[in-house]
């Protein structure tokens, strides 16, 4: 079946007659049957006789009838009817991706253990350090020299935090100097036991790690208890912070969370431009690099080549044509001596100063053309071919009078797919840029054809060496189609 025909409906008196058509086809030769056909009129099913069909050969005469071989293949756009599927595929790669980064890098994460006590205070942390350190087993499985550094660990880390920032790196002699003079400087009042104390400790410590001394247990016991109460009295005469160190650690704050913010920021538009890139790189390997930047660009002439185009008739006798965009009809003006012996029309799409353009006119004289041939006899064909080459000439001087230079002419005879033939005049030029001295480089194509006093025109221009114009130029004139005039 190649057509299903609408549904005829007509009333005889009080009954209605519904016929409905179908087309059919069928290249092979023989005998087939058109089986039967059910009609379902509301809850009562008919049936249809079957038919039988004789598909017959037609008998061809070689030697009166020529053969030709067989017409080549022809590209046809293949019509997309899943245009949907780009949109929710780029709408899905988004959320997916929206998805990745809020939950690497977004989402407020719950924090670990060690995070944890990263936002604890000095003195908080060092007496969690402390508490964990106790319930080790360091001492029942007799890991002195493990306990002590540990041990002392936990107070250099809150002597570097909050008295002395080189603590962690200094021996015991510096970091008890610097306690001396912190105490001699009333920077902070230390008391002379808790400087012995910190002292001792630590010199039992370093003997412990590097002279492999091993106290008893019983005294690492006491060595902890009096680490705990030391870090207690060093918090107890620490300065207050005043005001403008807690504006300082507060800016800090917040110079650190914007910090924060941007890294995240920073990584998310990495990441956005990664993907950006990765998709780019995947067009460009399908489609190449060309039809992509122009895709994104948004070139005026390749969103015409791909757009919904439009196939009308134009003028009398019509003109049938395919173009990317309807026709809008436009003015001729005529000296009114001559309106009452030329009829005109004219339709077009953009101007030759546009990167695209094509107009369709049709100039039809009332009376004959006295030179025109009336009989049989004579050759209509030469005399066809002066008046399109002269009505090629007007057009070129009309280019010139549009101040385009440099027009390079060609010319070849041209036929329609319906049969029609014509002229086709075709070439380049260098087109103004508006009312300055800059010029572009163009091409033209030109469609002429004459019947008797009618004049029919069509003529096509783009600038540059636009492939997308190009292709729509070659599209339009495969496309003409004429009619005889009545």
């Amino acid at each position: 079946m190649i057509h299903s025909y609408p549904v005829d409906t007509t009333k005889l008196s009080d009954k209605y007659n519904l016929i409905k058509k179908y087309g059919l086809t069928q290249f092979d030769s023989g005998h087939y049957t058109i089986p039967v056909q059910k009609i379902v009129i509301a809850d009562k099913t008919f049936q249809t006789d079957s038919l039988q069909v004789e598909i017959r050969d037609i008998v061809v005469d070689s030697t009166k009838q020529g053969l030709y071989d067989i017409k080549p293949l022809i590209e046809v756009e293949k019509m997309n009817n899943n245009w949907w599927k780009l949109p929710l595929y780029i709408l899905l790669g988004l959320i997916i991706i929206g998805a990745l980064l809020y939950w690497f890098i977004w989402r407020k994460k719950p924090l670990t253990e060690e995070e944890e006590i990263a936002l604890l205070p000095p003195y908080e942390r060092a007496k969690l350090a402390l508490k964990k350190l106790d319930e080790s087993q360091l001492l029942v499985q007799e890991e002195i020299k493990e306990y002590y550094s540990e041990l002392t660990l936990v107070l250099r880390k809150y002597l570097d935090e909050k008295v002395y920032d080189r603590a962690l790196e200094s021996t015991t002699d510096e970091l008890v100097n610097r306690l001396h003079l912190l105490k001699e400087g009333n920077q902070i009042d230390f008391s002379k036991d808790t400087i012995k104390n910190i002292e001792s400790i630590l010199k039992r410590a370093d003997l412990v790690k590097f002279a492999k001394s091993a106290p008893d247990i019983a005294l690492a016991e006491i060595d902890k208890q009096t680490i705990a109460s030391e870090i207690d009295h060093v918090k107890e005469v620490l300065p207050e912070p005043d005001e403008e160190e807690k504006l300082l650690n507060q800016q800090y704050k917040e110079a650190q969370e914007r910090k924060k913010k941007r890294r995240k920021i920073m990584i998310s538009v990495a990441a956005g431009l990664g993907v950006i890139a990765l998709v780019f790189a995947g067009f460009v390997f399908k489609y190449g690099f060309n039809y992509t930047k122009d895709t994104l660009l948004g070139v005026e002439t390749k969103q015409l080549l791909e757009g919904k185009w439009v196939r009308s008739a134009y003028g009398y006798p019509p003109i049938t044509i395919s173009t990317p965009e309807v026709l809008a009809r436009l003015e001729t003006p005529v000296p009114d001596e001559l309106k009452d012996k030329i009829h005109s029309t004219k339709f077009g799409f953009g101007t030759l100063q546009d990167n695209f353009s094509v107009t369709v006119s049709t100039l039809k004289t009332v009376a004959q053309n006295p030179q025109a041939p009336q009989s049989a006899g004579q050759q209509p064909q030469e005399n066809q071919g002066i008046e399109l080459t002269e009505a090629a000439e007007r057009a070129i001087k009309q280019f010139e009078l549009n101040k385009v230079t440099d027009i390079t002419v060609k010319q070849e005879e041209f036929t329609t797919p319906n049969g029609a033939h014509g002229l086709k005049t075709f070439g380049n030029g260098h087109i103004p840029v508006g009312n300055s001295d800059n010029y572009v480089s163009g091409h033209y194509i030109m469609l002429h054809f004459t019947k008797q006093n009618v004049l029919q025109e069509i003529i096509i221009t783009w600038k540059n060496d636009d492939v997308y114009a190009q292709e729509m130029a070659d599209r339009i004139v495969n496309s003409v189609e004429l009619n005889k005039a009545e």
